[in-house]
């Protein structure tokens, strides 16, 4: 099985760049209703995950409570490299499933390390709990993962 079944690609993913102001991350986060956003540099390449708590504790750092201040600060500013490493896109399902178990979403990269998507653990989670029901119902073969559909 490969990384690509479970892939949300990137036209359809909010994400934010690392030149962004910390306002509009916050705007685009609070837009989505998203506790945490991927964020790429300008080239398209993947630079990591801006959470809900790095933008507040940046902004009781500098006391940047007021848009202005908000508007120079840049979330490159504001990052933890730690949040959500991504996956090549040659992973492994159980690598996926590995990154899955402590984050809500994975990123996906290309061998370049641009970011082209993300795998929600949601998606994961129903792939193997229909793969589960269909193994009990006795089952002949696994079911198919998700296959992307944008919606209009």
């Amino acid at each position: 099985m490969n990384v690509l079944f479970f892939l949300k690609p990137k036209l359809s993913v909010a994400y934010i760049y690392d030149t962004n102001t910390v306002r509009q991350g916050l705007e685009k986060m609070k837009h989505y209703g998203y506790t945490a956003i991927p964020v790429i540099d300008r080239e398209g390449r993947y630079v990591g995950t801006v959470t809900e708590g790095d933008f507040l504790w940046k902004l009781t750092e500098e006391n940047a409570w007021e848009t202005h201040a908000q508007e120079r600060l840049n979330v490159r500013d504001i990052m933890q490299r730690s949040h959500n490493p991504p996956v090549n896109v040659n992973a492994s399902l159980e690598d996926l499933l590995q990154q899955a178990m402590n984050q809500n979403f994975v990123p996906v990269v290309d061998d370049l390390g641009s970011f082209i998507g993300i795998v929600t653990r949601r998606d994961i989670m129903q792939y193997y709990y229909r793969m589960i029901h269909s193994m009990a119902d006795g089952a002949a073969e696994p079911p198919r993962p998700p296959v992307f559909q944008q919606q209009n």
